[in-house]
This record gives C-alpha cells, structure tokens and sequence, in this order.
C-alpha cells in the first residue's frame, strides 16, 4: 500500500468519465483544487470505518440515502434540512426497530457526477453527449452545454463546502434533538392510512417519555441532542478525487478528501480498470455496487484488491439486483464471501434495479418494487445466516413526485406535478419514512428470532 500513489489510477482504463477538450484548462483546475482545504478529515473516516465494523457484526445499522445526483440549480439550505430531517426521522424508526445504532450516511456534498448506459443520447433525431452530471457538463440539451467544463469541479467543491458546514451544524446544533426528531413523525403517523405506523410512533413515544421520568432528559446528556452524520458519493470524476486526495499525517495513509465514504458502482468496478485502482489505495470506507452481473470470481478478485487487510467496515457491498432477482443472485455473492473469509457489510439498494418506464412517459420507481427488494435481502440473508447490515436509498426530503405507490398513493398521472430529478427517480420524504418503518419490522422481526434461538 505504502507504494501506492494517488495519480496511479491514470495508467489505467478508465470508463464512464469525460474526454477534457483544453488540457491546459482541465491542469489548472487540479492544481487549484489541489490546494483547498479536504472536505473531510482522516479521524472521521476511520471512525465510521468503526461504525460499519459494528454494522458488519449486526451491532448497528446503516442507512445511506440522499439525492441520486446533487444538482447547482436546486442547491439550497431548505433542501439539504429537509433531506437531513428525513434521514433522521429514519434513523430514529431503525433505532427502534432493530435496538442498535443507526450509521447514518447522506448521498450528499459530493453525489454531482453520474454514470450513464450511452456516452449520447438521441431528442429528435439530434445527438449530444449525454449529461454526465452538473461537475461535468449541463442538463440543456444543446451542443455548449454538454460539452464538459473543468470549472465545474470547483463549483462542486464550494457547493460540498457549504453543504457539510450546514450539516455539521444541524448535527450537533441542538437541531437534532431526538425529541424534536420524533415529534416530526408522529406528523407522518396521523394519516387515516398510517394505522400501522401509529403502534411503532406510539412505544417511540412511550420510550422517551420514559426516559423523561427517569432523569434523562436532552439536557442532562450530549448524547440526545447531537449525531454523527457522515457523506459519501460515487468516486466516479477522478480528477476531482485525485485532487482532494491527502496524505493523513497520522497514519501515513492516504485519505480521499472529498467525502467521509466513497462508493464504484456496478458500472465501473473492473478489478483493472481506473476506479478499482484508485478506490484501493485510500484509507476511506469503500463501497462496492453489486449487480446481476457480478460473478462470484470478480468479487473476490474486488474483495482481495480493495480490502487486503480484510478490515472490519473497510468495505461495504451495496446489492442492486430487482425485486425478485434477489433470490438468484444474492446467494453467490454471499457464498463468495463464506469461501474467503471476508468481512463486508451487506447492503440492500433497493432502488437501482427497479427503475421503470410509466404509463405517462416519465422515468419511475414503483414504491411496492422497493419495498419487496428489501424483503428479499432480508430473507436471503435469514436463510443463510448473514447480517443485512444496511440499506442504501435514493431519496429526497422534498415533496416530489417521482416513485409511485406509497400511504399517499402517488399514480402514473400524478408524476408530471412535482417531478423535479435531474437524473432517477427518488422516494420523497413520506415514501421514505414509510419505507424506514418497514425496515424497522424486519429488523425487530430478525432481532426476536435470533433472541428466540439463542435462548432455545
């Protein structure tokens, strides 16, 4: 590892990344990028690294979620409350559910660049490259704007910068407070079809009224009115990773700056290609998108090359198959694992593989899709013996619609009223509560069972 330098990744193939048309332009931005302060820091990283070690044992659970790409135009302090007030709310329904803490990581302060299935795309008989991302081109359809600018890195840096400064505040600005969190969702529990939401809410409430009458309030522990929440992104614009890549002078490792977990996605996980290479050599949590595609053979060629240590929380395998496709392939990969012994933490994207064409034209998730993925992970890994150590959801705090299904009933017709992403379809804050409360079931459902076999 000591040999390893953070430019090595340029000697390899690389996919799924823009061609610069002013090399000069493209060398200056690095340079500059090169001298800004990191966005995160090497303590935080290792910590979660921690957190997902005790996730990978069933003695915490991650819940990763947040926009499928972070967009310049909607940027905004609401947007990014919202999301982190959702997530939260989340966090508090998992907390209860599986009675271990919850990791929380947003998609967010880095989520810009985004991985397509064409290099262009065709809108009346024109054809441009495909938007790639706002740190890469733009979403107008014209010949400018999908040319990619190198300038658009910096914009994202200062955007990342903002971000995290708002959430590091929130996070342990009294905003977080977990009796504020839960009166959020009791909101949710009022519908006249959250009947089986308002039980969970009720013993939430039951709980913290307990701890009230005992002496511990808000104010008498840090513990209540704080979090530790932690970003992640795909790692697909290398340059923009490479330039935020530090040396951590505490261990002598080095540190990929631009968030606390960087992700490969399915797309770009050659075990020889340019993102493998530079994934390998940062001291960060790594994840590793999973799809049908995944041979048992690659993964533990991944496996060997991204985690050689086979360190605890070192790398989380996120698995993106399709409800009912689980099934068929989850069980390799987890036979994959048992063969060499490795340590990942297993988790469900439910929402990758379920991405669908309406009625209506647009691009959308149905929520029942969603939801049955994730009951599949979790009976795979019942039958095996496995630890689902988390979820991974493209979400929004915002009233969007754009999945389907859900307590409020979004249809086909209602999508063209708020459907606002740039790129996928992401469930809005009510879905995702939702989807959080049905989690919290399987887990306590998983937590009865090996409490019930443990004691016979």
């Amino acid at each position: 590892m000591s040999e390893w330098q953070k430019s090595d990744w340029r000697t390899k193939p690389r996919v799924q990344m823009p061609d610069y048309t002013d090399a000069a332009e493209l060398a200056a931005v690095e340079g500059q990028l090169s001298k800004y302060p990191p966005l995160v820091f090497a303590g935080e990283a290792r910590k979660l690294k921690r957190a997902l070690g005790a996730a990978s044992r069933g003695e915490a659970f991650l819940l990763q979620g947040g926009d499928c790409a972070e967009s310049f135009d909607q940027f905004s302090a609401n947007a990014i409350r919202d999301t982190f007030k959702v997530m939260l709310q989340m966090a508090m329904v998992l907390t209860y559910g599986a009675k271990v803490p919850v990791v929380k990581v947003g998609r967010m302060a880095g989520q810009f660049a985004k991985p397509r299935s064409a290099p262009t795309e065709v809108v009346n008989g024109v054809e441009l490259p495909s938007y790639r991302g706002d740190i890469i081109n733009e979403l107008a359809f014209t010949p400018e704007a999908r040319i990619p600018d190198p300038k658009k890195m910096l914009q994202a840096y200062t955007q990342a910068a903002a971000t995290l400064n708002l959430l590091r505040a929130f996070s342990t600005g009294g905003y977080a407070d977990v009796h504020q969190v839960h009166s959020w969702t009791l909101g949710f529990a009022e519908g006249e079809k959250a009947e089986r939401y308002r039980d969970m809410a009720n013993r939430i409430s039951d709980t913290l009224d307990f701890m009230t009458a005992a002496g511990i309030t808000s104010d008498a522990t840090h513990a209540l009115q704080t979090v530790d929440f932690y970003t992640s992104h795909e790692a697909l614009l290398l340059e923009y990773e490479e330039a935020l890549t530090r040396l951590d002078s505490t261990s002598g490792k080095w540190l990929a700056g631009s968030g606390h977990m960087v992700w490969i996605g399915d797309r770009t996980r050659q075990p020889d290609g340019a993102h493998v290479e530079f994934a390998r050599g940062v001291l960060n949590p790594i994840g590793l998108k999973c799809g049908p595609s995944t041979t048992a053979e690659d993964l533990k060629v991944l496996m060997a090359k991204l985690n050689p240590q086979n360190e605890a929380g070192r790398l989380t395998l996120i698995a993106r198959f399709g409800a009912g496709k689980v099934g068929e392939h989850l069980p390799r990969l987890i036979k994959a694992v048992q063969d060499e012994g490795a340590n990942v933490v297993w988790v469900c994207d439910p929402m990758h593989g379920n991405t669908i064409k309406s009625s209506t034209g647009f691009k959308t998730r149905p929520f029942e899709a969603v939801l049955s993925e994730v009951r599949e992970f979790f009976a795979v890994h019942k039958g095996h013996g496995t630890v689902p150590g988390g979820v991974h959801f493209e979400m929004t705090g915002a009233d969007v619609t754009e999945c389907t299904g859900g307590v409020r009933a979004v249809t086909d017709e209602d999508l063209s009223s708020r459907y606002h992403t740039a790129c996928d379809p992401r469930l809005n804050a009510s879905q995702a509560l939702e989807l959080a409360f049905l989690v919290a079931e399987e887990l306590s459902d998983l937590r009865a069972e090996r409490a019930q076999a443990a004691a016979g």
